[in-house]
């Protein structure tokens, strides 16, 4: 029994043509991806502002006002938003076109009308490059080991069950051992600015995790007042 199953990928398709924004959300969640939709720049703005996707497909020409170079260039220049990656999705062929719309803040371009095949396999190919690599390993600690790759968590030979975060949570504790971590920085770290959540958050999976871990637990310890930290000593 696999031990965690890994997060979906959240990609924020900002169309203003409800018939082709519904087939791109269609084909998105049949890959297995979590899509949401945005007809407009202020609704695409709300959306990232209450969670941030791992992908951005952006329309060109949108209503309002806003083109979708303009919030290409607003959220490039943002410190929140300037590592999202964006697919450009238009109508317009022209390589000077092209070549606006990837100055504007564009990670890759695409013109209409185009194949979901097509439209998936860059979705893909930018994700791979864009995936943090450090998530490619394994790390063992007193006889707890992670393996990132197959998404397990094993005790001297017994594998243990733990939710997507916990995971992501001990993997961050176990490569930085025997440092102390805030619960901010914890935060910043495993959550990478995806929502905005309070810092007791931390707490609460902490709890989890240990809960998870039995009786290597006691391996992640609480210091008053700094945050939290994986003891790599054996107890004496």
């Amino acid at each position: 029994m696999n031990a965690v199953s890994a997060p979906k990928p959240r990609v924020l398709v900002v169309e203003d043509q409800q018939d082709i924004a519904e087939l791109i959300l269609i084909h998105l969640r049949h890959a297995g991806f979590e899509a949401v939709a945005a007809g407009n720049g202020a609704d695409a703005q709300r959306e990232l502002d209450a969670v941030l996707p791992d992908l951005v497909l952006l329309d060109w020409m949108l209503p309002g006002g806003q083109s979708g170079l303009d919030l290409a260039r607003k959220w490039r220049a943002a410190p929140r938003t300037k590592n999202i990656p964006i697919i450009l999705l238009t109508a317009r062929g022209e390589e000077a076109d092209k070549i606006a719309g990837l100055d504007s803040g564009g990670d890759d371009y695409i013109t209409k009308p185009f194949s979901p095949a097509e439209l998936m396999a860059r979705i893909r190919a930018l994700l791979r490059r864009r995936a943090p690599e450090q998530l490619a390993d394994t790390v063992t600690v007193r006889g707890l080991s992670l393996d990132a790759a197959t998404l397990r968590v094993c005790f001297q030979g017994r594998e243990l069950s733990l939710g997507p975060t916990e995971f992501r949570l001990l993997h961050y504790l176990l490569k930085h051992p025997d440092r102390i971590h805030s619960r901010a920085a914890l935060l910043d770290k495993v959550w990478g600015d995806h929502v905005f959540i309070e810092e007791r958050t931390v707490d609460v999976h902490i709890k989890r995790l240990r809960a998870c871990l039995q009786e290597t637990a006691t391996m992640i310890e609480t210091v008053r007042g700094a945050g939290y930290r994986l003891n790599a000593k054996q107890d004496a």
